[in-house]
């Protein structure tokens, strides 16, 4: 058990060899063995985290199925090959390996979207996606982080820019661009941060550790004090404004989003669903691992600017749903709303936040994929996602619909589903908040809640309901291997909406002692 997590994150990149070693016809098999492989190995990783595991009471910086081992040491660059996985890190690598999974099936569905054109292209590249993912969030060490990081960007740009739709070229590009230029960001921070981590420690070469930066009280003292200067500004608001623009892109957040829709509508719906469920994730887990534990006290001084950016998601994106004609234009306007909430949770900096926002994370990993296969299913058949050219369609695909309403109505945020914990967590805590903007950006923001229901009850009235079209009459239903994608994310939105505490305790122990080390700090933001 050792090298398990190890395993986890290299086994897709030694899937990619095997697929560029394979025959053509072979590339789709293999990648459906290796992801599904990599599943049922990172279930096993469940042991520290069930009641009573190690994990849920460890202090903040024990990471199980540590691995820590030098790498990389030129002069004063001392670099270690350093992963492990603790509360925040955990579901999300579960999320992604059955997201994945679940993905690399989907690619059976959609002939249409030239899967079959070059397969051992898109499937290598599929599957080094998923290292670079699941590398990023084991990743313990600052260079490591941002190389798995930088891994993510080439096949995500490939798998858009050679298999997307008609304007796959410029989505592709525009999401390239966006996403490298956070990386640059991400790129200064991470060097500003190793030298001044070497001025606290007095030693000639810093450290890389994202863990040591928040546990070593002479590094966290560094790099919050007012007198540390990065060029002519503060050092801790200089690095956290850097760092979350790199991860806000990834998001996205507004004024950042606008590659979003494009790289969703021009992707294929096996990419999409790793886009929604997995990569969006990323950013939001950037702010938790890296932004807010290292530098509490600038979080706190922005936190009415960053509470903000996140009222203004939930609602713009929510408008911009409902003047959408665009099936899948839509779902991705919504995934720009509802990851606005995780925004806001993070902003005000308390434990039901966090929790809130985290929760949302992992619920919206479970039912934006879903939406986003359920539009591949009807287009795949009708071959177009204007919604108002639908109608009927539950009477003509009853099983197809059945799932089809379960899944928005999660996203939607229906009560005893995954959608509604996360959103009211967050707008509780925000209410309760010791800031005095607090209740008015609560109040704002359930507005978006509103507006939410406007436009997936009115999309779901156009698509599914009414009678049935002669054009949709002879459609097949959803086929058994469509099905079995959906249901385990059907499983999962019913699960953790009827007994959410069993996601809380997997992250609620990490989240809380992360809270208790900075807490102090930015004590005066809140209000004790």
């Amino acid at each position: 058990m050792t090298y398990l997590l190890d395993w986890i994150v290299f086994l897709p990149l030694i899937g990619a060899v095997v697929v560029l070693a394979a025959p053509a016809q072979m590339a789709k098999s293999i990648t459906w063995f290796v992801t599904f492989l990599v599943f049922l190995m990172s279930c096993a990783l469940f042991g520290p985290f069930l009641p009573g595991g190690a994990a849920l009471s460890a202090e903040y910086g024990t990471m199980q199925f540590e691995n820590i081992v030098p790498w990389i040491k030129v002069g004063n660059f001392h670099i270690n090959y350093h992963i492990g996985i603790d509360g925040l890190s955990f579901p999300l690598i579960i999320l992604t390996t059955l997201i994945t999974w679940l993905s690399a099936w989907a690619c059976w569905n959609f002939e249409h979207w030239n899967v079959n054109r070059g397969p051992k292209g898109f499937f290598c590249l599929f599957l080094i996606l998923e290292t670079g993912v699941l590398g990023t969030f084991a990743a313990l060490d600052f260079f490591l982080f941002y190389i798995f990081w930088e891994v993510m960007l080439l096949p995500m740009y490939f798998l858009i820019g050679v298999w997307g739709g008609p304007r796959k070229e410029y989505a592709a590009i525009k999401f390239f661009i966006y996403t490298l230029a956070g990386s640059v960001l991400m790129l200064v921070a991470l060097l500003a941060m190793y030298y001044t981590s070497a001025d606290a420690l007095g030693t000639a070469g810093g450290t890389f550790s994202l863990i040591e930066y928040v546990t070593n009280p002479a590094i966290a003292e560094m790099f919050n004090s007012e007198s540390t200067r990065f060029l002519s500004w503060t050092f801790g608001p200089a690095m956290f404004v850097m760092l979350f623009i790199a991860f806000m892109i990834k998001v996205p957040v507004f004024p950042f989003h606008t590659w979003l829709p494009d790289a969703h509508v021009e992707a294929p719906t096996p990419i999409s669903m790793i886009l929604a469920g997995i990569l969006l994730k990323l950013g939001a887990y950037g702010f938790l691992r890296v932004c807010y534990p290292i530098f509490p006290e600038a979080a706190s001084q922005l936190a009415w600017s960053v509470a903000l950016l996140g009222v203004i998601n939930i609602i713009y994106g929510a408008f911009c749903c409902l003047a959408q004609t665009d099936f899948k234009r839509l779902v991705a306007y919504s995934s720009i709303s509802h990851m606005g909430y995780v925004v806001l949770g993070i902003a005000i900096m308390t434990d039901t936040g966090f929790q809130g926002a985290m929760f949302q994370v992992l619920a919206h990993g479970i039912s934006s994929p879903m939406c986003f296969f359920l539009v591949g299913v009807i287009y795949d058949r009708a071959h177009h996602r204007d919604l108002n050219r639908f109608g009927g369609l539950w009477l003509a695909m009853p099983r197809y619909g059945s799932l089809a309403t379960l899944g928005f109505f999660a996203s939607l945020g229906l009560p005893s589903l995954c959608g509604f914990i996360g959103e009211v967590w967050v707008l509780l805590g925000t209410f309760n908040a010791p800031f005095t903007w607090a209740k008015p950006m609560a109040v704002i923001a359930a507005f978006g809640v509103v507006l939410t229901a406007a436009y997936i009850l009115w999309m779901i009235q156009r698509v599914y309901l009414g009678k049935k079209k002669e054009e949709y009459a002879d459609y097949p239903d959803a086929t058994a291997r469509e099905t079995a994608i959906l249901f385990p994310m059907a499983v999962l939105a019913i699960f953790m909406g009827i007994l959410p505490s069993y996601t809380f305790n997997l992250m609620n122990g990490t989240l809380d002692r992360m809270i208790e080390i900075w807490k102090p700090m930015a004590a005066v933001a809140l209000g004790g």
